[in-house]
């Protein structure tokens, strides 16, 4: 009789067989398996939690639809348009701008090329000069210029030092690109490399940044759904990898032909017992509940004096009419860090943007998410993706891997699937 090498408790242990075992069922593990269904490979994928999504799921509480941290699905990506049917996702675009809060009040800050009247109207703001927001086409030129990959073999500096050297004014940085790139990157210091920042600030350029219309819970659920409903395991937390066999707290064992780790980087170290550690940037994500305010469009609202608590604000109710029930609002509060927000601080900011409607939101919930990227600002991004096989017969993929971004955890996913089958051809 089989017994758990793992634990060492006395459980029988059940074994199945299959050509590829993957841990986790984030965005990475299922991108995986689905190029793994098309070379005709047979494949489970192994979940720990209760669902599928990873970092990438939706909660309903009290009839509104709750992602778990603010995000936003960006539909130029590639690997987006190649595995989803973006029309099947009822797509929500926000406005293509956001209003930044400096000196009491909000401004526009517009797309110039999207919104080019709400632009000309912006450009005597506050946020920036005349000649800054004329820089912002420049960078937007050279960004979109060539193919993708060319992006990531231009020479490298942070995102502070490429936008100093672009000519841009102290003002803009802090009150504009601070705020914003901070919350795509969960880097206020802007320490993240310019070769990321060229990358998705092309992607913005090139498509909408939107949520499905039900929560960004359903990108998961459309890349699952043509996969054999029995090939995805859930509350099936893996334990160890030895060889090519993967051991569940449950006491079944799983062999595979090959083992692709999906997990984020703290998980995939943990389950292969390296003490590497693999980085993290936190965030604070609020939600609110209040009367619905009819806003002028979905916009992002940022805090442009540094000062904070929260960075970001949005009404997720002015996005989609399908995350809150009839007549209420939903409002989005992102605070960027480990440390959970003040509740009197964070009354106080919301007041001062959004007037006295504030005293009567009530706190739905608060996600403290200490993992939310991986932190690669101190890491040299390089011009591919790191290799995905690891060990003999043992495969990695996942954000970590490359760009900490939804692009990266899908493009990681199926480069370690092409991986697999070659090695298994």
């Amino acid at each position: 009789m089989l017994w758990n090498r793992v634990s060492g408790d006395r459980i029988p242990i059940t074994m199945a067989d299959t050509d590829v075992v993957i841990v986790g069922a984030g965005l990475s593990g299922l991108t995986c398996a689905r190029r793994l269904q098309e070379s005709k490979l047979s494949c489970v994928v192994l979940e720990a939690s209760d669902g599928i999504g990873g970092r990438v799921r939706t909660d309903v509480v009290e009839g509104f639809r709750l992602d778990r941290g603010f995000q936003v699905l960006l539909t130029a990506y590639p690997e987006v348009r190649r595995w989803l049917d973006l029309d099947g996702l009822q797509l929500c675009p926000f406005y293509s701008g956001a209003q930044v809060w400096f000196d009491g009040r909000f401004h526009r800050m517009a797309d110039p090329f999207r919104r080019p009247v709400d632009a000309i109207r912006s450009i005597l703001n506050p946020i920036g000069s005349i000649a800054d927001k004329l820089r912002v086409a420049a960078v937007r030129s050279k960004a979109c210029r060539g193919a993708v990959a060319e992006v990531f073999s231009r020479p490298e500096t942070s995102t502070l030092d490429y936008l100093r050297q672009a000519g841009f004014t102290p003002r803009m940085i802090d009150r504009f690109f601070k705020p914003f790139l901070g919350g795509v990157f969960l880097d206020p210091g802007l320490r993240t490399s310019s070769r990321a920042f060229e990358f998705v600030f092309r992607m913005f350029a090139g498509g909408d940044s939107a949520v499905p219309a039900l929560g960004m819970g359903q990108i998961p659920r459309a890349l699952a759904a043509p996969l054999p409903a029995a090939s995805i395991r859930l509350n099936s937390r893996v334990m160890a990898i030895k060889n090519r066999s993967v051991f569940l707290a449950s006491g079944e064992e799983w062999k595979g032909r090959a083992v692709v780790l999906a997990t984020d980087g703290p998980g995939a170290m943990k389950i292969l017992g390296l003490d590497q550690t693999t980085g993290s940037r936190a965030v604070q994500s609020y939600y609110y509940a209040g009367a619905s305010v009819r806003k002028p469009d979905p916009v992002l609202h940022l805090d442009g004096t540094g000062t904070g608590p929260f960075n970001s604000a949005v009404f997720m109710n002015e996005v989609s009419s399908q995350c809150a029930p009839s007549g209420q609002g939903l409002i989005s509060a992102t605070a960027l860090g480990p440390v959970p927000v003040c509740e009197v601080d964070a009354r106080r900011q919301l007041g001062l943007w959004f007037g006295e409607e504030v005293a009567r939101w009530r706190l739905l919930k608060h996600y403290s998410i200490h993992h939310a990227q991986p932190d690669i600002s101190q890491i040299h991004l390089p011009q591919e993706p790191l290799p995905a096989r690891i060990l003999p017969g043992i495969y990695a993929c996942g954000d970590y891997r490359w760009t900490a971004s939804i692009q990266g955890s899908m493009e990681s996913g199926r480069l370690a699937a092409e991986t697999v089958v070659a090695d298994l051809a």
